[in-house]
């Protein structure tokens, strides 16, 4: 399937697994790559010099194009863009900002740059800051999130600017690659789909709550600090909750959350970590290989794309 997006980036699907903290590491990231996809490397609050090392050994697992996604607000930001022009990484999504401060030495050195965003106005000025695509991503989706659900957002951000959409929130197999499809998007991306992959490093018991998982299992905390961020319900967001209830301040509340999501991802701590999901998660039955789940979505999907046309 060609898109402007698989032109873009040089891939055969356009599939992208999103840039998770903790969870995208350079197996996960490679293997998606390898299928067929674009795999990104999550660099979250990480330091560059563990970034530039999950980058190198992503080489030595493929040769196909993947990315790494920045958190802006990450302290050293600012060598982690250096990091991706060094290693030579042809694509960035980017989160948490305005990446405009490393736009000229990326294009210089031809990366691809892909941010992330949760409204028209955002998408809008990255494409006038030079961005080759954006990902517009829902409310539905797991962990950081904005307010506007996947199927409000995406048209509405295909209309308003020129560059591909990518559509992220609420994704899952075919049906919703489809209904992406269908809403003027070019590309998806997928993030909980690919938290229960073979190739995730993510504990057992994590990948054992998003399987287990049912429609109504998500809760969003942080919505009285205005960081508000989607995962599954357990002993840590009812706690959380009930701070923000009785008015917490966001010092109080920040102390519960560092280092939480480690604690679920790396050592298996699914009720007092932060076990971020998407509410699709009802729809993840078991742990596959990546190619495995990106043939299945392709399939099911050009079926469907190809019934409607």
């Amino acid at each position: 399937m060609k898109t402007r997006i698989t032109e873009i980036l040089g891939i055969e699907y356009p599939i992208i697994q999103g840039g998770m903290a903790w969870v995208a590491t350079y197996q996960l990231a490679a293997a998606v790559s390898e299928a067929g996809g674009l795999g990104l490397i999550g660099a979250g609050g990480a330091p560059a010099s563990f970034v530039r090392e999950q980058i190198q050994k992503a080489k030595e697992l493929t040769d196909k194009p993947f990315g790494v996604n920045i958190m802006l607000m990450n302290p050293e930001a600012d060598e982690i863009a250096k990091v991706i022009v060094d290693e030579g990484v042809k694509v960035v999504t980017t989160g948490a900002g305005n990446p405009a401060k490393y736009m000229e030495m990326w294009k210089a050195a031809g990366v691809k740059v892909i941010p992330v965003v949760a409204s028209v106005a955002l998408a809008k000025l990255m494409e006038r800051g030079g961005a080759d695509a954006v990902v517009a991503e829902g409310t539905e989706s797991g962990g950081h999130i904005g307010s506007t659900t996947t199927m409000a957002l995406v048209p509405q951000v295909v209309d308003a600017v020129s560059i591909p959409v990518i559509a992220a929130g609420g994704i899952a197999d075919g049906r919703g690659f489809a209904a992406a499809f269908m809403l003027g998007a070019e590309g998806v991306q997928l993030g909980t789909r690919f938290v229960v992959a073979s190739e995730s490093i993510v504990h057992e018991k994590y990948k054992a709550m998003l399987i287990k998982a049912k429609d109504i299992d998500s809760a969003v905390t942080g919505l009285s600090t205005g960081h508000p961020v989607r995962s599954i319900r357990n002993k840590m967001t009812k706690e959380y909750l009930k701070l923000e209830k009785e008015g917490a301040d966001f010092m109080e509340l920040e102390k519960m959350t560092l280092g939480s999501l480690r604690k679920a991802v790396v050592e298996g701590d699914v009720v007092n970590g932060t076990v971020m999901a998407g509410q699709i998660a009802g729809l993840v039955k078991k742990e596959q290989p990546c190619k495995e789940i990106i043939d299945e979505i392709m399939s099911e999907g050009m079926e469907l794309l190809n019934k409607t046309f």
